[in-house]
């Protein structure tokens, strides 16, 4: 069993319809749940999720996106533990806020991958996160 992170941008594609990958992540998240491998979000991930939903003013589909999120995964807080790793990440890397607090959280919980398509965070060696890899290349 693995545990396994997945940035904002995976859940929007599992959400929404963005094909290719849509279909990708939907092939991923079969392959966890058959490994029974353990899927992890930030708490950011789900107040980004609920943006567009909430500008629509869409409540049906806030709850929809609220309730997948606590069903499938297990939701990291950012809190003053993580904010240590994400002033330690911000200080050596040029991260985006937004970046850095959602690798501090996957750190923090000590993952073993972390799925982004945001390629600048590929390249990065984080402590705390076995690898950094984009939805097309997950070693499941």
């Amino acid at each position: 069993m693995s545990r396994i992170f997945f940035d904002t941008n995976i859940f929007i594609y599992l959400f929404e319809d963005y094909e290719p990958f849509s279909s990708m992540v939907d092939a991923c998240w079969r392959r966890m749940t058959h490994r029974g491998d353990k899927l992890v979000c930030s708490a950011m991930t789900l107040g980004e999720l609920l943006v567009k939903p909430t500008k629509m003013g869409a409540a049906s589909l806030i709850e929809q996106y609220d309730r997948a999120i606590h069903s499938r995964a297990q939701v990291v807080n950012f809190d003053a533990v993580v904010a240590w790793r994400y002033a330690s990440l911000r200080a050596t890397h040029r991260l985006r806020n937004a970046d850095a607090i959602q690798l501090a959280c996957a750190s923090h919980f000590g993952v073993d991958l972390f799925i982004t398509n945001d390629k600048e965070l590929h390249k990065l060696n984080v402590p705390g996160i076995g690898f950094i890899a984009p939805l097309e290349k997950v070693p499941l």
